[in-house]
């Protein structure tokens, strides 16, 4: 009730939901979930729109339309479409790495073909249209979705209008038995990689600016995390770009098994704002002294890096909010179902308290076998 949009938030037209796997914030408007036409403020819904995405633009991100449930009733006016584009200027464009339209009809075509004098050619190559949920698997976490049942019903009966019969289940390839060397997605029991990579970021690569929010070309990380895989050597200095481990880092991250700080923690790191303010940090202390004592390592040395990035903040434009709102998400998340926008916020003050309090909150367990920047 407190959100300054309640009004509009309340009916879950929009959706954050961690990262794609390419690192980017992932941001999801749900057609079906407007209510028709005279119970929602589309005037408001503009300024929610852009409330949320200032949270995200200064990073690179994706976002994920679905179209199936917008009918005359509760479809915005071509006039509020025209504004809603002049409002979303360049800020919000540069960043955008890609639009996915989830089954688009011909309604959108037109919609496309009457704005397309006013869309650059550029941002005109970051959309695609989808025509089936499975096809988004190529590109996103899809089980990191948050895709209304409408859309899953719709989806359905799309296949099975295409096969001329019910729809099989979708198919997904079993996942391969990791390598002897894996370290994406493999249970968290070597601290190697994440160390190696952040040992890799030269002192002079933390003033670059939005370090941690820009992305690296995909094919790249694709072959660097191979590398990794194989238990070959990487080496970041070829690629003359500080980019690249920063993206190799929070991939590792968002790719494993459970998070770094343990669905064991999840709860607790939502229910700590109902502490009062002053006694935040030592709250924070005492949930981070109690992970596993590998998780601990590298938290302390990740959140030590961080605090280093925060420092100098005036040059890289990355305070300590910002990297909170970077990293939360891949740190931690719910042992099922995904990350609401709602549960965002805790998890990003619990990071941002980590990093500013870094001194404080990880001051007293040290370790004999801890290695800090």
């Amino acid at each position: 009730m407190s959100h300054p949009y309640y009004d509009v938030a309340r009916h879950g037209i929009l959706q954050v939901t961690g990262d794609d796997k390419y690192g980017r914030k992932l941001i999801i408007f749900s057609s079906c979930c407007m209510p028709p036409s005279h119970q929602l403020n589309h005037h408001r819904l503009l300024e929610y729109l852009k409330y949320t995405l200032d949270q995200y633009v200064e990073s690179d991100y994706t976002v994920v339309y679905f179209h199936y449930g917008l009918r005359s009733s509760n479809k915005p006016s071509l006039r509020w479409l025209r504004e809603a584009y002049r409002e979303f200027d360049r800020k919000y464009k540069k960043n955008l790495k890609a639009l996915y339209v989830v089954h688009p009809t011909n309604f959108i075509r037109i919609i496309w073909n009457i704005f397309k004098p006013l869309i650059s050619h550029k941002f005109g190559k970051k959309l695609t249209y989808v025509n089936y949920l499975a096809e988004l698997r190529e590109h996103l976490n899809y089980d990191q979705l948050i895709i209304p049942p409408a859309v899953l019903r719709h989806d359905e009966e799309l296949r099975a209008a295409q096969k001329g019969g019910p729809p099989p289940p979708v198919k997904i390839p079993p996942p391969r038995p990791p390598l002897p060397t894996q370290q994406f997605g493999d249970t968290f029991d070597n601290v190697r990689l994440p160390l190696s990579v952040l040992f890799s970021l030269p002192p002079p690569g933390l003033k670059t600016e939005g370090i941690f929010r820009r992305s690296a070309r995909v094919q790249l990380i694709k072959d660097i995390q191979k590398l990794y895989n194989q238990g070959k050597p990487v080496s970041f200095e070829q690629y003359s770009d500080v980019h690249v481990p920063a993206v190799i880092l929070k991939t590792f991250l968002r790719e494993l098994p459970e998070p770094l700080l343990t669905f064991t923690l999840y709860d607790q790191i939502q229910d700590f704002t109902k502490v009062e303010s002053s006694l935040r940090a030592s709250r924070c202390k005492r949930i981070v002294e109690s992970l596993p004592e590998h998780n601990f390592i590298v938290v302390k040395y990740l959140i030590c890096f961080l605090h280093m990035v925060s420092q100098e903040s005036i040059s890289n434009k990355m305070s300590s909010s910002n990297l909170a709102c970077v990293f939360g998400v891949n740190l931690v998340w719910p042992p099922k179902g995904t990350i609401s926008l709602g549960a965002l916020a805790p998890l990003n003050i619990f990071t941002e308290l980590l990093i500013e309090h870094y001194h404080t909150i990880f001051s007293s367990r040290c370790l004999p076998q801890q290695v800090l920047p």
